[in-house]
């Protein structure tokens, strides 16, 4: 399987390293990712995570804007100015670095999140809240459906 699926938590190290999921590193391997983009997510206290193919998927979006209006410019700084590389070690660990804990609240343990294409690092309380109010969302937004689909069969 070549996409990143499910969630692990994992304990943070004294030398502020954490290992990524075995399941994770699988897919990395698999997709030839040497090195890692790590971007802070835009509406989320979580980092987006996959290989330099994420980056360029942004990039590629960037060099779609008109370079007179200001959406390119946003663009770049978000993208390059909010992300870094991380680099997996030989032991498959990363460091949880400054600039990942200040935008996650990550202090001993990190939770590893698939999204499919890429995954997303979290601080297990934030990463609960967020799904809790998720499958609220979700469930509010079935629940609005089947209303209309039962008020559309009478």
């Amino acid at each position: 399987m070549d996409r990143f699926l499910s969630n692990a938590v994992n304990r943070i190290d004294a030398k502020g390293r954490v290992s990524v999921p075995a399941h994770f590193r699988a897919v990395v391997q698999k997709r030839g990712y040497s090195d890692l983009y790590a971007l802070r997510a835009l509406d989320a206290p979580a980092m987006d995570v996959g290989g330099p193919d994420l980056l360029d998927r942004y990039e590629q979006r960037i060099a779609q804007e008109d370079p007179f209006l200001g959406a390119g410019d946003d663009m770049s700084f978000f993208v390059h100015g909010e992300g870094t590389f991380l680099k997996l070690d030989q032991d498959g660990r990363i460091t949880m670095s400054d600039f990942v804990r200040e935008h996650t609240g990550i202090t001993t343990e990190a939770v590893f999140v698939g999204r499919g294409a890429f995954f997303q690092i979290w601080e297990p309380g934030r990463f609960e809240a967020h799904g809790k109010a998720v499958r609220a969302r979700l469930a509010s937004l079935r629940q609005g459906r089947e209303s209309i689909g039962a008020r559309a069969s009478e």
